[in-house]
């Protein structure tokens, strides 16, 4: 084991993949170490002590650490395979097929014979309550002391392993649903109970009820994974100061984290985009659009204005979820996805995955099936004889093995079959950006692409140039980069209310007490968890519509007081002009739901972080101008040709739409030094990811090691 310097603190992030677990940590000083080892679904907290391990075989002593950010896929696994806690439901008496109906729509509206989605509670263990309120708030039938005992020997009977409570109207009064958990607490103790109130305040009984009863769910399978990784950690000698990375981008003290599970389902992707606001941030530029390819999916993201998007509910497995979210789009296209011929003779890329065992084929983990992965080995884009991080190395001959029988039914050669799986990914991945830019009415072109994850800078080059992004950035270490993105997160609380009121004079004084009552309250569990107040700062926004509207846009509210809430009309008009095209000036604007989020900058911000782990090649302020570095004609910023020492060999290569193999150099980004520049085509290795520069591009590498990737137009 490297020695510890006296003194020195370290700040981690782990970051859960499909296939790999990520692990960054950056000290006091600067050092910054790195492990990838294989993920264990069977038990992801494997892989986590593992990769902490290997960082302690490299220096970074348990003890020295500061604090541990994770990003896992725990919540998100548990709902997608079925495997949550079985959930007993308590609902108002008449409304106990709310999970059924759900929104009286189907999803396949022409399709006769669609299965059914799967329903999160059986109808057996749901139990009516005698208790009611009008859509004023005001109660109807009210809940007895001697009722809510009967609804809990109910319960009780069901034998749950959670439970969940989501009365009628319980948005506006929450009174009943607090009568009935405490009877369950009294007759059920140890067994955790959620209210739909303490979890999503807003209307609408079907996302309501879904998220009470996922949150329900999850709350056992999170609890018992968060609790078996306090014991690793412990073992190990690391501290208990772990935070959970959250779907809306900021982060949870793992002690609250198990109670608010249903706000974990996206933690792994939104960390890649937390790091990639971070490093454009350390650049100005502030019109991006994170990609993070990994072995399983796809996650985009367009962030405007260096603000990642936050979508107020979420969906997963056809089940939405009323708790903010970073707006993802994920498709099933990453290294590991699975190429097929279907029975009309087409070539299909996913969105089937390998996964982390037994992986593509060239793993030599014992996979038969052709992937993407396996295409770039045949293509020689992924080149075999270079080792991978966790001591990985590549077989060409089980990849072209894999490949061999779609090529046959294609009738093409290896190479070729290669060349068209990599081509459709590629048009896949395409699609998913033009989705969140060209379909929302944003040109690309504007934008810079951050490229990471292992499989990311892979195909950035391709990406570039088929949507012409601005330019396309390669983070220093870019198979660890969401790794990385975790330690760059705040923590993160968010409170809403549903109000459903005409934005009249009178409202706005009300409005602004909520923001203000809801904004003390926020910072005082921020300041519980050890924040300081000057390191606390709040963002209002209202869900707002025209009156009669059934969807609604999301307004910010600046300042928070009555001033604020009195241009949110105006506000709104704006916004459903730019969106809609119109905007009616006379038509009542109704206010839905008000949004408070509260942000807490943790002590280890700043230097400590290696999130943004890149410089601008000149000064921040020029980086977001318009002709931004990396854009000028080549040699104008004097960069020059790498030493003969970087190049480490050459490949028999196809690239993307090239009739024929040609051999293409190959180099080390580790002995890229700053201010040199690779000429395409080129491919560049380092143990987490490899970068492919095809012929009119040039890839350069700033001073703190980020590589810029740009087309020479």
């Amino acid at each position: 084991m490297v020695s510890e310097r006296a003194g020195r603190r370290w700040v981690v992030g782990v970051d859960v993949g499909g296939t790999f677990t990520d692990a960054i940590a950056a000290s006091s000083d600067g050092r910054v170490v790195v492990a990838k080892v294989p993920s264990t679904p069977q038990d992801p907290g494997d892989a986590l002590e593992r990769a902490l391990r290997e960082l302690s075989g490299q220096g970074v002593s348990p003890g020295a650490i500061q604090m541990i950010f994770h990003g896992t896929t725990v919540a998100t696994n548990a709902l997608l395979t079925g495997r949550t806690a079985r959930v007993a439901l308590a609902t108002t008496r008449g409304f106990r097929d709310v999970l059924g109906y759900r929104t009286g729509s189907r999803p396949l509206v022409y399709d006769l014979t669609q299965p059914r989605p799967r329903q999160l509670v059986r109808r057996a263990d749901r139990v009516e309550v005698d208790e009611r309120l009008s859509g004023l708030g005001e109660v109807v039938t009210p809940l007895t002391r001697a009722e809510a005992d009967r609804a809990a020997e109910a319960i009780a009977a069901l034998r749950p392993d959670a439970v969940a409570v989501c009365l009628l109207f319980s948005y506006l009064d929450d009174a009943h649903e607090r009568i009935l958990g405490e009877a369950l607490a009294r007759r059920l103790p140890g067994i955790p109970v959620t209210l739909s109130a303490s979890v999503a305040r807003e209307f609408r009984e079907y996302p309501r009820t879904s998220t009470a009863v996922i949150n329900a769910g999850l709350r056992p399978v999170v609890g018992r994974y968060l609790l078996g990784l306090g014991s690793r950690l412990r073992a190990l000698g690391a501290p208990s100061r772990l935070h959970i990375m959250q779907s809306n981008g900021g982060c949870l003290p793992a002690e609250r984290a198990a109670e608010q599970a249903h706000r974990l389902v996206l933690s792994g992707p939104a960390a890649g985009v937390a790091g990639t606001a971070a490093l454009g941030a350390s650049y100005g530029l502030r019109q991006l659009v994170s990609l993070d390819m990994g072995g399983t999916s796809l996650d985009v993201c367009l962030i405007p204005d260096g603000v990642p998007p936050v979508a107020p509910r979420q969906e997963i497995d056809g089940s939405p979820i009323l708790a903010p979210s970073v707006d993802i789009v994920t498709v099933g296209a990453g290294g590991g996805s699975i190429a097929r011929v279907d029975r009309s003779g087409r070539l299909l890329v996913g969105p089937e995955s390998a996964g982390a065992r037994p992986g593509p084929a060239a793993y030599g983990h014992g996979g038969d099936q052709a992937t993407l992965t396996d295409a770039h080995v045949v293509a020689g884009t992924l080149p075999a004889d270079l080792p991978l991080a966790g001591a990985l190395t590549l077989d060409a001959d089980a990849a072209r093995a894999a490949l061999e029988p779609v090529a046959r039914s294609l009738g093409l050669e290896a190479g070729e079959a290669a060349d068209g799986i990599i081509r459709l990914a590629v048009a896949q991945m395409t699609a998913a950006l033009r989705r969140v830019s060209v379909q929302r009415g944003i040109d690309p072109r504007g934008y810079a692409l951050v490229a990471f994850g292992g499989a990311g800078p892979l195909h950035a080059g391709l990406l570039l140039r088929e949507l012409g992004f601005r330019t396309a950035l390669v983070p220093r270490f870019p198979g660890l980069f969401a790794a990385s993105g975790l330690t760059s997160t705040d923590i993160r609380i968010d409170d809403s209310r549903t109000v459903l009121a005409p934005l009249a004079p009178g409202l706005a004084g009300e409005l602004a007490s909520w923001y203000a009552a809801a904004g003390r309250r926020l910072a005082a569990q921020l300041r519980r968890d050890g924040i300081p107040r000057g390191r606390i700062r709040l963002a209002a926004s209202a869900d707002c519509r025209f009156a009669g509207q059934g969807y609604e846009l999301s307004v910010p509210v600046t300042p928070r007081g009555p001033a604020g809430v009195a241009a949110l009309a105006a506000r709104f008009r704006e916004l459903h002009l730019r969106a809609y095209g119109h905007a009616d000036p006379d038509q009542p604007v109704e206010v839905v739901t008000v949004r408070l989020s509260a942000f807490g900058a943790l002590p280890v911000a700043g230097a400590d972080r290696p999130a943004g782990d890149a410089a601008p090649p000149g000064d921040a302020a020029s980086a977001g101008d318009a002709a931004p570095p990396g854009l000028e004609p080549p040699g104008a910023a004097g960069f020059t040709r790498p030493g003969a020492a970087a190049r480490i060999g050459r490949a028999a290569v196809r690239l993307p739409g090239a009739p024929a193999v040609r051999a293409v150099p190959v180099y080390d980004r580790e002995r890229l030094g700053a201010g040199t520049a690779v000429r395409g085509p080129a491919i560049i290795h380092q143990l987490d990811a490899t970068t492919v520069v095809l012929p009119g591009q040039r890839a350069r590498v700033d001073d703190r090691g980020t590589m810029w990737l740009e087309e020479r137009r």
